[in-house]
């Protein structure tokens, strides 16, 4: 089949196999799921398993609609991109939609995510001949040195148990000349904004998720997740370190988002 050779290009066959029609990706012939040693991986991927099916509707309820923006001003940064794209936290694939929705890109996607559940709940509701699904560790990805042309990660970084490794992946991942472009919350640079956000994630925000989700501790993570995450300056120091280039950052709707670009020399 013409998938088992795309796959060759950039894939550690004994990673990962695909069977039949469906995109199955496992550790041996008898799992399907990936363990993990690390508590705080297996408490967020407990987490995005147990809100997948309100996940869409809850970010597009509590960002007001916004987040439809925040990746479409995302994608416009992948417009100059038509080879092989990594969707690294993909989830329920929004990202990638948007990329297939607001641009001319003609490539391929690999949509990446540790949460199964995500990809599974993603793909049942969207398909394209150009995509392609991994279940994998973003700390260690199952991917070749050099192959990829761009990696696009939106509000996935933040949730890395151990940041630098993530990035430096990243990193090992691209081709010579690809880029990194990342979203990611932030915190609003007007004070008085600031402190309206932050009562809103700490009183509001986990209210609001656990009532439509069941699940009040994935909503206080992710507003504690928030709060305490790099500030920009922070986040491209780290950037630099793990080996990217000319990196810029853009704030977007006063600063609740950040849009990071990186490149890899």
């Amino acid at each position: 089949m013409r998938i088992y050779s795309a796959w060759s290009l950039f894939l550690e066959e004994k990673c990962y196999h695909f069977q039949d029609h469906f995109y199955r990706f496992v550790v041996s012939k008898t799992e399907m799921t990936i363990n993990y040693s690390n508590t705080d991986k297996t408490f967020v991927q407990q987490k995005f398993s147990s809100i997948t099916r309100f996940y869409d509707f809850l970010n597009s309820l509590l960002s007001l609609g916004i987040d439809h923006y925040w990746r479409w001003q995302t994608v416009k940064y992948l417009n100059d991109v038509n080879g092989l794209v990594l969707d690294l936290c993909a989830g329920t694939l929004p990202l990638s939609k948007a990329l297939v929705r607001y641009t001319k890109f003609k490539g391929k996607i690999v949509a990446l995510d540790f949460c199964q559940p995500m990809l599974l709940y993603g793909k049942k509701r969207w398909q394209d001949n150009a995509l392609f699904f991994v279940c994998g560790d973003a700390l260690s990805l199952p991917l070749k040195d050099k192959k990829i042309d761009a990696i696009m990660v939106a509000f996935g970084v933040r949730n890395f148990s151990d940041r630098l490794a993530g990035l430096k992946e990243m990193f090992r991942a691209l081709k010579t000349g690809g880029k990194v472009i990342i979203l990611e919350f932030s915190h609003p640079y007007l004070s008085f904004f600031k402190k309206l956000y932050f009562a809103y994630l700490k009183y509001l925000l986990p209210r609001i998720g656990s009532v439509i989700s069941r699940d009040k501790q994935a909503y206080k993570y992710l507003a504690h997740s928030i709060q305490v995450f790099y500030q920009p300056q922070e986040w491209m120091n780290l950037m630099q370190k793990a080996g990217f280039k000319h990196i810029k950052h853009k704030y977007l709707t006063g600063g609740i988002v950040s849009i990071y670009e990186g490149f890899k020399d």
